[in-house]
């Protein structure tokens, strides 16, 4: 059995890892870092898990046509602090006191809003306020493929949770993740639409509000 030293020791590799492949910058690494070590001991590994998944499909999907993408110029590329932030510290709290709901939630709204981005983005979008058709990577933009892949990614998330024990009924763990995925992912396109496009909050501000909806969801669902 993995002590949780041993534990600390796979988060700093795998901070380190995230940094030289530039997925993320250093502090956005080092944040990271922090936040994974005192979920091992508060909340414990499992729940670390979940994270990390979250992060493998992120990474992932971000990969995604990147060409295509870095040729219509909405690649990401490397990610910074405040996108640790914004997208995992609602999950980081919820897994410091425990409430199972809320990570779920929150974790899988992340996941959905990623997924449905970096896949999605690739399809001609439409805006999620008025249907009308806009260019890729429009804030609020949304389209059949990526909100297929969100939806598809929040439940990975469900059964994933179930199976690394964090909560062992696995109707549960994926109704919570489905719901407040979905919902979370949507408020997420609304805000883009209303506020985000209209520069009156920052994509950062967005994926935060987002991502409580999602673990408020999560919570209410318990």
């Amino acid at each position: 059995m993995i002590n949780p030293l041993e534990y600390v020791v796979l988060i700093v590799v795998l901070g380190l890892v995230v940094y030289l492949k530039k997925a993320l910058d250093l502090f956005g690494s080092i944040f990271m870092i922090v936040m994974g070590i005192i979920i091992i001991f508060s909340a414990g590994a499992n729940w670390l898990m979940l994270i990390f998944l979250f992060l493998i499909l992120g990474l992932l999907a971000t990969k995604y046509k990147h060409e295509y993408k870095k040729k219509i110029g909405v690649y990401e590329g490397t990610r910074t602090l405040k996108n640790v932030i914004s997208n995992g510290i609602v999950a980081f709290v919820m897994a410091a006191f425990g409430n199972y709901g809320g990570f779920i939630g929150s974790i899988a709204t992340a996941t959905a809003d990623t997924l449905a981005s970096e896949v999605g983005v690739v399809k001609q979008p439409r805006l999620i306020t008025t249907l009308k058709k806009v260019p890729p990577g429009t804030d609020g933009g949304i389209s059949l493929v990526g909100t297929a892949a969100g939806i598809i990614g929040a439940g990975i998330i469900g059964v994933a949770a179930y199976l690394l024990g964090i909560y062992p009924d696995p109707f549960v763990t994926l109704k919570i993740s489905l719901v407040a995925g979905t919902v979370g992912c949507f408020v997420d396109s609304i805000l883009g639409a209303v506020l985000e496009r209209r520069d009156y909050i920052s994509n950062e501000y967005v994926n935060l509000i987002a991502t409580i909806t999602g673990a408020a969801i999560g919570i209410l669902m318990v």
